[in-house]
């Protein structure tokens, strides 16, 4: 059980709630968020003239309500705001959207009433995720076409998945005994406007790139042992020269992976070649430097899922609504941007080692790792697959920050594009799992042209996972379900798992 204390949550809580951790609101956030509705009931009161609580939105805002069209004023704000398109979202980052919502309308600055913001956590208590197009937002003024399809969900309007299957949100709310939400003065807005959505994205392909840089360690390992690659590139005596926590972590890792390995001793001594190719001696170079901007990353997106984002804010102290930029995603938009870097490079960097592991000039070993090369083509095609893969990564780097796009009849004219961005780079992610899954077939089919010499006991572990389902290949057979297997014990974070190794970094701890 996860306690959702608004603004002070670690980046191990946010990774806990993607990976469906139950959870709690405390209760000591309930006083600020009745201050803050009490603050826009007053004002409502008062008649004054206070965006988004009587007044119309962008560059409607000086356009005045009358106080019998709140209410209706709250709800066409939703209803005109859900023009979202395309796929859904995945319910798992819808949950995580929610609880990001739920943190930041709790922290008593947006002036939402408690019952509202009871009504989010009792469809999170449900298993009901309201079905949200994952296109349509650019940054700015928050998320505004999916948060829209979120509130719709309250309001009984559009689909949910409960328990992952699709109906209708007023089906879904009937069904777990729950009210439709009628919103009150200002909640239209609070709900719509916010980073939650390019944030929850940007966290689960944050998540997603951790576990794979973490698998890339463990591939790379492979394939240099497989290679019969030399371990003293990762002396720590190098790395500390240098002095990047990253780069000196990492250098640490991969000595822990190869330790004894009987491959590596077999070579030692007599061995003519003096230098590895830089895939393989540059790995704490380059995945230090990967892991030192993934640390950056997350301090960015812990900072913006515990911060409040929406427009305007409520200060009930002083009795004041005051309106800001605080939507703007700009921090979510460079974070994504370097994932997307950080993901192509760990991407690059392991087709490299493909390539050099199916070429004989280079490895040593058959061509294509087939014994019989001519009738078969072996791994061939597979690292053609990874070179595409990598191609298309290298093009999705393009910066999604530095593409402004003027909205709301230039009102809103300055916009982050951080959910393009952040989607973008959970696309990444699966294409990266897939290029270490091939590293992972190839790296072992590798090893076996070795035997009888062996790895190291962490690989070997390793290696055992993957033949328990996937042979070594002989002749020519379909590749493309023995690439699955190996994927998905990538991407489910088994071969980390598996090689058990205490110094393979970490997000949320010091490197």
């Amino acid at each position: 059980m996860i306690t959702l204390t608004p603004g002070t949550m670690h980046y191990a809580d946010w990774r806990a709630l993607y990976g469906g951790a139950d959870v709690e609101l405390t209760s000591d956030c309930r006083a600020a968020v009745a201050a803050s509705a009490a603050t826009v009931a007053m004002i409502v009161e008062r008649d004054d003239a206070v965006y988004g609580i009587n007044t119309g939105f962008g560059l409607l805002a000086s356009t005045r309500i009358d106080r019998a069209d709140l209410a209706k004023l709250q709800r066409n704000l939703v209803l005109s705001h859900a023009a979202g398109v395309g796929d859904p979202l995945p319910p798992r980052i819808v949950r995580l959207i929610m609880l990001l919502k739920i943190a930041s309308l709790a922290q008593g600055a947006s002036g939402i009433r408690p019952e509202t913001l009871d009504a989010l956590m009792a469809l999170v208590a449900h298993d009901i995720m309201p079905v949200i197009p994952a296109q349509g937002s650019v940054g700015a003024s928050g998320d505004l076409a999916p948060l829209a399809h979120l509130t719709c969900c309250l309001l009984g309007i559009g689909d949910a998945f409960v328990h992952g299957i699709r109906m209708p949100a007023a089906q879904a709310l009937a069904e777990a005994g729950l009210s439709v939400v009628t919103l009150g003065p200002k909640e239209g807005l609070a709900l719509l406007n916010g980073t939650q959505v390019s944030t929850g994205i940007a966290l689960a392909a944050l998540f997603e790139a951790e576990d794979l840089c973490r698998a890339a360690l463990v591939t790379g390992a492979i394939s240099t042992d497989a290679a019969r690659g030399s371990d003293a590139p990762f002396d720590p005596r190098i790395h500390a020269l240098r002095g990047h926590a990253g780069q000196i972590a990492i250098a640490r890792a991969l000595r822990s992976l190869m330790a004894s390995s009987p491959i590596r001793e077999s070579h030692r001594i007599g061995d003519p070649r003096v230098q590895d190719p830089y895939c393989l001696r540059c790995q704490p170079q380059v995945m230090g430097a990967i892991f030192d901007l993934l640390v950056q990353i997350e301090h960015t997106l812990t900072i913006e899922a515990n911060g409040v984002s929406d427009n305007p804010l409520v200060f009930a102290a002083e009795g004041e609504v005051i309106s800001g930029g605080n939507f703007h995603a700009e921090p979510v938009a460079f974070a994504a941007d370097m994932l997307a870097l950080a993901i192509a490079e760990a991407g690059s960097i392991a087709e490299r080692r493909i390539a050099m592991l199916v070429d004989p000039a280079h490895s040593g070993l058959p061509a294509f790792l087939t014994q019989r090369p001519g009738l078969n083509s072996g791994y061939m095609i597979a690292h053609v697959t990874a070179a595409a893969l990598t191609s298309e990564n290298r093009m999705m780097t393009h910066p999604a920050s530095v593409d402004s796009i003027p909205t709301s009849a230039n009102q809103e004219d300055h916009v982050s594009m951080a959910t393009h961005g952040a989607l973008r780079s959970l696309r990444m992610a699966g294409n990266l799992a897939s290029i270490l899954g091939i590293e992972y077939l190839v790296g072992c089919q590798a090893l076996d042209c070795l035997a009888p010499l062996h790895t190291s006991a962490a690989l070997g572990r390793a290696h055992a996972l993957l033949r328990a389902q996937v042979p070594m290949l002989g002749d020519d057979r379909l590749l493309s379900p023995d690439i699955a297997v190996a994927r998905s014990l990538i991407a489910d974070n088994a071969v980390v798992s598996a090689v058990d190794c205490p110094d393979l970094p970490a997000l949320g701890r010091p490197l």
